[in-house]
């Protein structure tokens, strides 16, 4: 199979790229920078380019089986009008590119930002969608794009995983590993024995290929949750002993 991956650079991109790879498929990126990766830029068909760009979108899905719409604007990155644009507009142009394309499936990487802050748990894929700031609201309004794509012909699977690290792990996480390496105190909330729910981005892969494969997949919408978690504490304590840090909570 040809995948097409939008935001191939990224943390999630590349490790999904690295899995299909292994798998025996053909793989093409699109992102605005580079893979930063020799392997990867040796097997990987590497295209440079804006996921709103119709002329870049229309080269990454170009003969593709599936479509995997992993390119985002992330809070601590851009403005709300910048966030707006690359993801809602991005899916608008990325996904009409795939429908032209003829497409097999196209798999949109959402979040669990969607649901704004959860009055209960567990969340089902039916909770209401309110969205938390920016982020959560364009993904809101990227599911609807998708859809829209959905009830022209396009097979659309939406994915809301919850936060995932795994290697290669940076964003707003780069800050704690930075403290933790650095052997600094590390502050928290309360005592940190709330339950906080990380995925790893292994797990998302799986995810990921299993709804791009499945056939009854098409159409749906999955939460994607670790089955084991912790504690915040607990998590931390973890990750600065496995440091080797002097750092501690």
């Amino acid at each position: 199979m040809r995948w097409a991956i939008s935001g191939g650079a990224g943390f999630l991109g590349l490790h999904l790229a690295r899995r299909l790879l292994a798998d025996g498929h053909d793989v093409r990126t699109l992102d605005l920078a580079p893979l930063d990766d020799d392997e990867l830029e040796r097997d990987v068909e590497e295209l440079r380019g804006d996921v709103r760009d119709p002329s870049a979108a229309a080269r990454l899905v170009d003969r593709a089986d599936v479509l995997v719409h992993a390119a985002a604007a992330l809070p601590i990155q851009a403005s709300r009008d910048a966030i707006r644009s690359a993801n809602v507009d991005g899916t608008g142009v990325t996904f009409a590119a795939a429908l032209e394309a003829g497409v097999g499936r196209a798999v949109l990487v959402s979040s669990t930002a969607v649901y704004g802050i959860p009055k209960h748990h567990p969340l089902r894929e039916d909770a209401p969608l309110v969205g938390v700031g920016p982020y959560g609201e364009s993904k809101i309004e990227a599911e609807r794009v998708a859809r829209r794509a959905g009830r022209r012909g396009l097979e659309v699977v939406v994915l809301r995983p919850k936060t995932f690290i795994g290697p290669e792990r940076l964003g707003v996480f780069e800050i704690l590993f930075d403290w933790i390496r650095e052997g600094r105190r590390i502050p928290i909330l309360g005592d940190g024995s709330n339950r906080y729910q990380l995925l790893a981005v292994e797990d998302l892969v799986d995810a990921t290929v299993s709804s791009a494969t499945e056939r009854s997949a098409a159409g749906e919408t999955f939460n994607i949750g670790a089955t084991a978690f912790g504690t915040v504490r607990s998590d931390l304590e973890a990750l600065i002993a496995h440091a080797g840090s002097t750092g501690r909570l």
